[in-house]
């Protein structure tokens, strides 16, 4: 039984993009999952505000063969990780106003006990690291889903000094003031690790959803010294 995940992001300048595609890498490293890359849609007032800018209007002609996310994606999915990078330490409005449109997937429960997780980019490191998936996280457990961060335990990496992305609550990289810098390999492993993990709880979930709805009791653990 196939696992599906779908990472829905949204990337003014590539930065975030090039997060996805590596969470997706992780996600099919998986046995079994199948993976879609989507994004959400841009507000045309964003373009009409940025499109003097030349680094957004590359990166918007990268993005244009990827298609734009759908209800139908999210019902589709088991798992649903989110790219938002930061505005003000709290998620860009495109995102925000793709989220305030799944009022009908809220009212019949269609996201609830779905495994969700959220990757990030900011300009700078105390530009929105932490603050940006925490707040990110209160429309998620409104719809019910389950979150999936990314413990020093499996990414040991992030327990630096140094000057990259990343934190327990998901990955992050930082674009610099300029926009000039890009993901470096240890941001890339924590969006690859949290694209695995969240592939891995979404199975287990749907296999307990599907032992359930055959009124079958799943296995009881098993302890040393039982």
């Amino acid at each position: 039984m196939a696992t599906n995940v779908l990472i829905a992001y949204y990337s003014s300048y590539g930065h975030t993009a090039t997060m996805a595609q590596s969470v997706a890498e992780g996600a099919r490293s998986e046995s079994g999952t199948e993976v879609r890359v989507m994004r959400i849609p841009e507000l045309e007032e964003a373009r009409r505000a940025m499109s003097g800018q030349e680094w957004y209007n590359k990166a918007q002609e990268a993005q244009a063969s990827i298609p734009e996310v759908t209800h139908d994606d999210l019902r589709w999915a088991d798992g649903i990780i989110w790219g938002m990078p930061t505005r003000y330490g709290n998620m860009p409005a495109q995102v925000k106003q793709f989220l305030d449109t799944t009022g009908a997937l809220w009212a019949n429960g269609e996201l609830e006990d779905k495994a969700t997780g959220i990757f990030t980019s900011t300009a700078t490191i105390h530009g929105g690291q932490e603050t940006t998936i925490i707040t990110g996280l209160v429309p998620l457990l409104h719809l019910g889903m389950i979150f999936v961060g990314t413990p020093y335990g499996q990414n040991p990496h992030i327990l630096t000094t140094d000057g990259i992305g990343g934190s327990p609550y998901g990955p992050g990289t930082m674009a610099g003031g300029d926009g000039s810098r890009q993901p470096e390999e240890r941001e890339l492993l924590t969006a690859r690790n949290l694209g695995s993990r969240v592939a891995k709880v979404s199975a287990r979930l749907k296999s307990l959803r599907a032992t359930q709805e055959h009124g079958q009791q799943p296995d009881a653990p098993q302890y040393e010294g039982q």
